[in-house]
C-alpha cells in the first residue's frame, strides 16, 4: 500500500518522519508533492521518499492521499483531483474544513474521506489528534488513518461536531501550557534564578507531572492532595491559586477558544 502527501510543510514532514521511524510505511511507499517542486525534491533527498512534480502524479501512485495544505487552497487542490475521488482514501488535516466541504470540493458523494485534526506536538512524536470519517469511508479505512497518526502520538475518534471542543482541549492548549511554563519561570526569576534554568525546571516538572497522572488510576485532584501536606507549602500555593481564579481562568480560556471556532465555522457557512 502506498501513501501520498500533498504539501511538505512542517506537519507533513513530522508525519512522514514518524511513519518511517515506526516502519508503518517504507520510503518506497511514500510519494510527495509541493507547490514548489524544489521543496518536495529537497525533502525527498533527505528521507528517500519519492518527489512528484504534480498532485495528480502523486494520486496516480497511491492508495491513501493525505492533504497537508493550507485551508485556503484545499478546495483548489481537490478540484484538481476529482478524477480520483472514488479510487483512493483522502485524509485531510486542514483546519476548519469539514467533511461536507471536502466532498463538495471533490464534487462527489462517493469519495472516502477521513478528517484529522492533529496538534502541534506531532513535531516531537507526542501529538494528540482527533479523527472522524464520512459515511463512505469504511471502518478499515478509518483504522488505516488512525494507524498513520498513531505513529506521531495519540488518536481519539470523535464526532465532527466535537472538533471545536477538541481544539480548545488540545489544538490551542499548547499555547496555554507555554504561558504556564513562562509564568512559572518568571516566578523563579523573581526569586533569584536565571530565566533559562527556571523555565527548564518548570517545563520538566510539568512533563513529569503529566507522565505520573497518565500512569496512575487517580484523578488529578487526588494527586493534588497527595502533594499537599497539612499546613504545608503546597496547600498554601493551591489556596492562593484558587483565590486568584486559576481554575475559572483556564476554563474561560478553553471555552472562549471553542466559541471562537464555532463562530468562524458559522461565518463560513453563511458565505
Amino acid at each position: 500500500m502506498n501513501i501520498g502527501f500533498i504539501g511538505t510543510g512542517n506537519m507533513a514532514q513530522a508525519i512522514i518522519r514518524g511513519l518511517l521511524e515506526k516502519e508503518t510505511f517504507s520510503k518506497d511507499e511514500i510519494f510527495v508533492s509541493s507547490g514548489h517542486f524544489e521543496n518536495a525534491q529537497a525533502f525527498a533527498k533527505q528521507t528517500g521518499v519519492t518527489a512528484c512534480q504534480t498532485n495528480q502524479e502523486v494520486a496516480e501512485q497511491v492508495d491513501i492521499l493525505l492533504l497537508a495544505v493550507k485551508p485556503k487552497i484545499i478546495s483548489t487542490v481537490l478540484r484538481e483531483l476529482q478524477d480520483y475521488s472514488q479510487k483512493i482514501l483522502f485524509i485531510s488535516i486542514a483546519s476548519g474544513t469539514t467533511l461536507n466541504d471536502l466532498e463538495a470540493a471533490l464534487n462527489s458523494s462517493q469519495a472516502a474521506i477521513v478528517r484529522v485534526m492533529p496538534n502541534v506536538n506531532v513535531s516531537v512524536g507526542a501529538g494528540v489528534s482527533a479523527i472522524c470519517k464520512n459515511s463512505v469511508a469504511t471502518e478499515e479505512q478509518l483504522t488505516q488513518a488512525t494507524q498513520i497518526f498513531e505513529a506521531i502520538g495519540s488518536v481519539y475518534p470523535l464526532p465532527e461536531s466535537d472538533f471545536s471542543t477538541f481544539i480548545g482541549l488540545a489544538g490551542s492548549s499548547p499555547a496555554f501550557v507555554y504561558m504556564l511554563i513562562d509564568a512559572m519561570g518568571r516566578a523563579g526569576v523573581f526569586n533569584g534564578l536565571p530565566k533559562k534554568i527556571a523555565t527548564e525546571i518548570s517545563a520538566k516538572a510539568i512533563l513529569g507531572s503529566c507522565e505520573k497522572f497518565l500512569e496512575s488510576n487517580e484523578n488529578p485532584w487526588e494527586l493534588v492532595d497527595q502533594v499537599s501536606s497539612p499546613g504545608g507549602t503546597t496547600v498554601a500555593g493551591v489556596v492562593a491559586l484558587e483565590e486568584a481564579g486559576f481554575i475559572p481562568a483556564i476554563i474561560q480560556g478553553i471555552n472562549t477558544t471553542i466559541e471562537k471556532d464555532q463562530e468562524m465555522l458559522a461565518q463560513k457557512e453563511q458565505k
